[in-house]
């Protein structure tokens, strides 16, 4: 299509919403944040965005799917299971929830599949059971509801975060260089990327979110001065990327980590081979979440677990303790 410039506002989601009568404007905004707007080659992903008279937008709508998620035969590597939940450990590699990218081979997907018309559905019809979620790259603990009064507990328990409850989220992350000091707490509000939409970033005008870390080990590196650590991250708010986005804002981004982390890809330099070779094999962020606790939704029990690091951490351990 090409914008003739009389549409009454130059931002890209007006100027679509003259042009495509059929689709929403909430429609239409999904689409742009999903990549499937166009100028020339460049992608434009911000609904806000202005366009000129003559500019030509090309606009890709993906053929409708079933709003429904299938159940797929996934393997699931299963920590606890009774009537009321389910907690797995999460392999790499494996998607949370159906979205665009991401219609099949997901959690929610293996989940429909290994419990059946069990699985809550007060989450929604694309994300049902889920309370909260990893990233696609992010490995360990998740817990699903299998029942909509054990969604509405866990999902209280997540939102109140372990502030009156017994809740706790820990995470493991090996870090680029060493904290000038034992332990700390991130307090700094998180919202959207101001230019970069698939990117969180600490900004004022998020919302508040809250990160307590304490080094568990250091690495030197080549020149035997600290290079790497292992930090230990509780979580007291859960955001999107929250504790990407805070390590990197404490100067101490996740190993690994190319969305917040690419400025520090020199300092493999000063790793040994053996760390070095075990990072390149990595080919993720250096993040798992080992240790979740929650109250039973049924018995009130407090129930507890903790996840071992999966063998890529592990080698990366093992080589960057074997340097130091």
């Amino acid at each position: 299509m090409t914008v003739r410039g009389d549409e009454g506002s130059p931002r890209l989601d007006k100027v679509l919403a003259v042009h495509c009568e059929g689709l929403s404007r909430s429609r239409l905004k999904a689409l742009i944040v999903g990549g499937e707007v166009r100028r020339g080659e460049a992608v434009l992903t911000d609904p806000a965005q202005h366009v000129a008279a003559g500019e030509v937008i090309a606009l890709r709508v993906p053929p409708a799917v079933d709003a429904t998620p299938a159940g797929e035969r996934i393997p699931l590597d299963v920590v606890y299971e009774d009537d009321e939940l389910i907690v797995i450990d999460k392999p790499r590699g494996l998607v949370v929830h159906p979205a665009a990218g991401h219609e099949t081979g997901t959690l929610v997907n293996a989940l429909i599949a290994h419990c059946g018309a069990s699985l809550s559905g007060i989450g929604g019809v694309r994300r049902p059971g889920i309370v909260h979620r990893l990233d696609k790259d992010t490995t360990g603990l998740l817990v699903a509801a299998k029942t909509d009064r054990a969604h509405a507990s866990l999902s209280a328990q997540f939102a109140d975060h372990g502030r009156t409850g017994a809740m706790r989220r820990g995470y493991l992350a090996f870090v680029w260089g060493v904290p000038g000091r034992p332990r700390g707490t991130i307090e700094a509000p998180i919202d959207r990327h101001p230019h970069a939409r698939e990117k969180m970033a600490v900004r004022g005008s998020g919302r508040a979110a809250v990160t307590h870390w304490e080094v568990v080990e250091s690495y030197a590196g080549q020149d035997g001065k600290g290079v790497a650590a292992l930090l230990e991250c509780l979580l007291e708010t859960g955001r999107t990327h929250q504790i990407r986005v805070h390590l990197a804002h404490l100067g101490h981004p996740l190993m690994g980590d190319e969305v917040y982390g690419a400025g520090f890809r020199t300092k493999a330099r000063q790793l040994g081979p053996a760390a070095r070779a075990a990072l390149d094999d990595l080919g993720r962020q250096a993040l798992h979440a080992y240790l979740l606790a929650i109250e039973h939704p049924l018995s009130g029990e407090i129930l507890t677990w903790e996840s071992p690091l999966p063998p890529d951490l592990a080698r990366l351990r093992a080589a960057l303790s074997a340097a130091s």
